[in-house]
């Protein structure tokens, strides 16, 4: 349960960073709570998932999710070019972070 609410909660880092660029500095209100209702929902479930799973294995999957589902995101939707060396690059951080789990003792 504690990995579904770690996945969980890096998307919702996803969110959240997403949701503080279109805020342009905390000053547009819709894109301001959205960013603040994700990051308590973000910050929570990492809590919740460090309770069993080791912090340095549980912060660099969060981390990774959010940061490649952010780009993700961004290129999906036209805010940052695609190109084959970013998608390699994102594949090597996914890949490295499952290698941390699998690794995992």
């Amino acid at each position: 349960m504690a990995w579904i609410i770690l996945i969980g909660s890096g998307l919702f880092e996803a969110v959240w960073a997403t949701a503080l660029s279109r805020s342009e500095g905390l000053t547009r209100l819709i894109p301001s709570l959205v960013f603040a209702g994700a990051l308590l929902i973000s910050m929570a479930g990492l809590a919740y998932a460090l309770r069993t799973i080791p912090v340095g294995t549980g912060y660099a999957v969060w981390t990774a999710i959010g940061a490649a589902t952010t780009v993700i995101w961004a290129m999906i939707t036209g805010a940052e070019a695609i190109s084959v060396v970013r998608v390699l690059l994102l594949t090597g951080l996914i890949s490295c972070v499952v290698g941390l789990k699998i690794t995992e003792a």
